[in-house]
């Protein structure tokens, strides 16, 4: 009853056109034969004979009345066929006759016509957005040319029950074979409304077919509680498992083999196998749509018809891909099938906004098994290695190429720029992200990073062998280096957490020693500017007009921070403080000379007055230079603290803290810095040494400082 219910509902809409009487009495008397004045309800076949056919029907022959009603139970018209005689020549006389001008205006003839063909299946459904046949009691055939393929089964099951039910023994095998030759031609009809469900104009057919298949069910589920060599040798017809299930597999492996290329724009692509692979994939997803917008209204909710569809297309696709890899292809084609797989496919297609609430696809699968992938991946991370360090290899050579006589690096706003850096490193980002993408490792893709190690390092060896020349252009060729080897180790300290330590130590390492070749070019020779004034620190000279040295060597390097503006910024700032930290290094050299003698308790206060006024000169000039190394500024300040104390507990307190603050300050630092204390006796030195080793930190300091002040002979 349920299934007969759903039928009613769905055939109640068709629209229900007027239907004629032919009375018997009308025929005999050769009246004019009166077509209904609301002609726009008729079938449209029936206008169209109406229309375009004009036959006459030969003489003495009986006729079915078409439609004759009588009276059931509830007393409600239904129709059964009634033969009458027809006088064929009293309407032909009548249709040769004159008419009555207001007789015309009243009626309007209609021709009878000679036997209609019916339109055949596929002629009907182009046809389907006009009315279909009137809501009448049609017999199987009829229901079949109007598509109502449930009806038809319906019939097909009646005619069963009579031949075969429990009552009927007297079935002749005539019967049993016409309602198998029916059955047959019904299941045709199913495959071909099934077969053509992407046809927009198919619907409602298909609509039908599926109720015939729920129907089908039915049936078979009532026979299989009858022993089998009393049922229909047809039962169970398994319309669901064995004619729906596998053509929509065939269906769906149809419109993937014969998917448009020009329609899905894949022509433009370089290669055979990347125009086939986006030619099928675009038609997955195309079709799903449909699938979703379309047939889904058409299938009851237990078919979960969005859930098949996805697998099959996933399956068939899946097939087609393994078959284009399992042979060798080129790497542009394994990128491109990658990129389908990891990209394209999931996001585009699965996690489209109207496919993904109806398609759940963490039950598809990977769309190639583990083998054929991890085959792809390998061949195309192969192939990226190789580009990468070639791609590394050409840019470090062109660049070492460029260092030759007359030689200028590119100025941007007054700076330099860069421009090897600037042209690698996102060419490196680039091919990191795009691996992560196909490969979805992070580890391996940012291995690739690696590879600029053994440039640099030969970068290094080139830069080493530039500075022994005589050239004119090194120092903007090594303007432009530090601004490089800046550039890549900000990007080496951006990403370090995708590396061991070890390996970001190591890569660390070689981008500093490279800083280390340029600094050490430029500060040599600042030094060398600087040498006369250092000559005059802790001298006698100093000591009396101290304001004086101090100025001179401030002036001094403001001067030199002068000829590196055009330098960038942050490298600038690197490498003036660098210089901050070597002049305070000297400085502190040039004091553990021991070249001036503070013999009383008065010289020893005005040196370490001066000491202070010396730090507070040289570390603002320095931090107005943009050197923020403000840790500098501790230094002097402490070791004055030392020149002025007198007591011998309370020096050994202080040398005590000393050597907290800076564990790399050694014994022959302390010893000449206590040195210049004539007044201090030996017993004093020893007990202060002692305490030294006592109170020295066990951890490093994270700024060395006394480690680069060289003392050249031990003190005892």
């Amino acid at each position: 009853m349920a299934l007969r219910k759903v039928r009613e509902v769905w055939t109640r809409s068709e629209s229900v056109l007027s239907t004629y009487r032919y009375k018997e009495k009308d025929l005999e008397k050769g009246e004019e034969i009166q077509g209904d004045e609301h002609g726009a309800e008729e079938n449209p076949e029936a206008q169209y004979e109406k229309q375009n056919h004009k036959f006459k029907i030969p003489k003495n022959i009986k006729m079915k009345n078409l439609i004759t009603s009588k009276k059931n139970s509830k007393s409600e018209a239904v129709f059964r066929p009634e033969v009458v005689d027809v006088d064929f020549e009293a309407i032909e006389c009548i249709a040769d006759s004159p008419e009555d001008p207001e007789e015309k205006s009243q009626k309007s003839k209609i021709k009878i016509a000679n036997k209609i063909k019916l339109p055949d299946f596929m002629k009907r459904q182009k046809n389907s957005k006009y009315p279909e046949a009137p809501s009448v009691s049609l017999d199987f055939n009829g229901n079949l040319e109007q598509n109502r393929l449930a009806d038809a089964q319906q019939l097909l099951v009646k005619a069963e029950e009579r031949l075969f039910g429990s009552n009927n023994l007297g079935r002749t095998e005539d019967e049993e074979d016409k309602l198998l030759r029916d059955s047959e031609i019904f299941r045709e009809r199913l495959k071909f409304a099934i077969l053509d469900s992407f046809n927009e104009e198919n619907q409602e057919t298909l609509k039908s077919a599926l109720i015939s298949i729920l129907q089908e069910e039915a049936q078979d589920r009532r026979w299989a509680e009858v022993s089998e060599n009393q049922r229909p040798i047809w039962r169970p017809t398994e319309c669901r498992q064995k004619i729906h299930d596998p053509l929509l597999k065939t269906l769906v492996e149809t419109r993937l083999k014969n998917a448009d290329g020009q329609e899905n724009k894949a022509d433009k692509l370089s290669t055979s196998l990347k125009r086939e692979v986006c030619r099928t994939g675009k038609q997955v997803q195309k079709d799903l749509l449909i699938v979703v917008r379309n047939l889904k209204e058409c299938y009851p909710a237990d078919f979960d018809i969005c859930r098949t569809y996805a697998q099959l297309y996933h399956q068939t696709f899946s097939a087609r891909l393994q078959e284009l890899t399992r042979s060798s292809i080129e790497f542009e084609d394994c990128a491109y099938i990658l990129s389908w797989i990891k990209i394209y496919y999931p996001k585009d297609v699965l996690k489209h906004k109207e496919l993904e609430q109806h398609i759940n696809s963490s039950l598809l699968g990977p769309l190639l098994p583990e083998e054929h992938l991890k085959r792809l991946e390998d061949q195309y991370f192969s192939c990226k290695e190789n580009e990468v360090r070639n791609w590394l290899s050409n840019a470090f050579d062109k660049e070492v190429d460029k260092w030759s006589d007359g030689f200028e690096p590119e100025l941007i706003e007054g700076c330099y720029f860069g421009n090897l850096a600037v042209d690698v490193l996102p060419l490196i980002e680039g091919t990191v992200k795009e691996v992560n993408a196909l490969l979805e490792c992070e580890s391996k893709s940012w291995s690739l990073l690696c590879l600029l190690d053994s440039s640099l390092l030969s970068y290094g060896t080139s830069l080493k062998e530039l500075v022994k020349r005589k050239q004119e252009n090194i120092p903007k060729i090594l303007r432009d280096s530090l601004v490089n080897i800046y550039v890549f180790k900000n990007y080496v300290q951006k990403v370090e957490n995708f590396f061991s330590e070890d390996t970001r130590t190591t890569r660390m390492s070689i981008l500093m020693d490279l800083r280390n070749i340029c600094h050490t070019y430029f500060l040599s020779r600042i030094h060398k500017e600087l040498k006369p004034v250092y000559r005059k620190l802790w001298t006698q000279t100093w000591f009396a007009g101290n304001s004086e040295v101090v100025e001179e060597l401030v002036k001094a390097i403001e001067k030199i921070s002068n000829d590196f503006k055009d330098l960038k910024p942050a490298c600038r700032e690197e490498l003036l403080a660098e210089l901050h930290v070597e002049v305070m290094v000297e400085y502190v050299r040039r004091m553990m000379k021991r070249k001036l003698k503070l013999k009383d308790k008065e010289k020893q206060e005005a040196a370490a007055e001066f000491m202070s006024q010396d730090s507070n000169e040289i570390c603002s000039v320095f931090v107005k230079l943009g050197s923020k190394e403000d840790w500098l500024s501790k230094i002097l300040p402490k070791l004055s603290e030392i020149l002025k104390l007198q007591d011998p507990g309370s020096l050994q307190i202080e040398i005590a803290t000393l050597a907290r603050d800076y564990p790399d300050i050694s014994e022959q630092h302390v010893l000449a810095l206590l040195n210049l204390k004539a007044n201090i006796s030996s017993s004093d030195l020893r007990r202060i040494k002692g305490c030294l080793t006592d109170n020295r930190s066990p951890q490093e300091s994270s700024t060395a400082f006394f480690s680069k002040v060289l003392v050249k002979r031990k003190i005892i």
